[in-house]
């Protein structure tokens, strides 16, 4: 069961146990997208912050990827996850998706994502959690909304290390058909790049002409010291597609 299962990963995620040969159950707030629907990915409507249509979604299954995501409700979510996990008599295998800095960033998506890794950690199931950097698809869509302005403005000193979600979810879809593992090695993009940078290069792949300024901003320093890209002492898996590789086939 992936929940999450229609966003920018857990779509990815659902494609890559179907074509592992696994049947797929997906929970959504907004039920199946139509393509989604004709692959015969079965779908349960509930909302885990609500904490409604889980135990019929948990129901059976041997493994629970959780890809769904709130800016307001994450660790309540994966607590009524858990719950409903355990109560539906079974030992699933549950593979979380966190962040990389989870540990080192205060900001409140940050940290409710480092609570909700403590949750599955403490859930008494078997487990494993991945913790990534930022999508590129994510990336692409604040990058359009900025590049609409007439001069783009970006945050100073601000590294990151982005990653492709597809090679994300291949990573997540193989740990969850292994050994519960606990916490892997985190999962980061080829190159680390400031975000000015990453404006650029679609300014540049989308044929825009814009100035880029950077902007310095109070209380980022620890994201300026690299909190949001893995530690240089690491063991990091890397993938392989560039940012510029994303935007050609993005925008082709």
């Amino acid at each position: 069961m992936v929940t999450g299962g229609t966003g920018t990963l857990g779509r990815l995620v659902v494609q890559q146990l179907g074509d592992a040969g696994r049947d797929v159950r997906v929970l959504s707030r907004r039920g199946p997208r139509s393509q989604a629907a004709a692959d015969g990915v079965e779908f349960v409507t509930g909302d885990l912050v609500a904490g409604t249509g889980i135990d019929p979604a948990v129901d059976g299954v041997s493994a629970i990827v959780h890809c769904a995501s709130d800016n307001k409700g994450d660790a309540e979510a994966t607590r009524n996850l858990v719950a409903a996990a355990t109560a539906s008599g079974g030992k699933p295998h549950l593979v979380y998706i966190s962040i990389v800095g989870a540990d080192r960033v205060t900001f409140g998506y940050v940290r409710a994502k480092l609570e909700a890794e403590q949750i599955v950690t403490e859930s008494g199931l078997p487990w494993t959690t991945l913790r990534a950097t930022q999508f590129y698809d994510l990336i692409l869509n604040g990058t359009q909304k900025l590049a609409r302005l007439p001069m783009v403005p970006v945050p100073a000193g601000f590294p990151t290390q982005p990653v492709d979600a597809g090679e994300v979810a291949a990573r997540l879809a193989e740990l969850t058909l292994g050994e519960p593992a606990g916490r892997v090695p985190d999962m980061a993009g080829p190159q680390v790049l400031s975000f000015a940078d990453l404006v650029r290069g679609y300014l540049r792949a989308s044929g825009r002409r814009r100035p880029v300024l950077p902007v310095w901003l109070p209380g980022l320093r620890r994201i300026r010291d690299g909190a949001l890209i893995p530690e240089p002492s690491a063991d990091t898996l890397i993938g392989t597609r560039t940012w510029a590789e994303f935007l050609a086939g993005r925008l082709s």
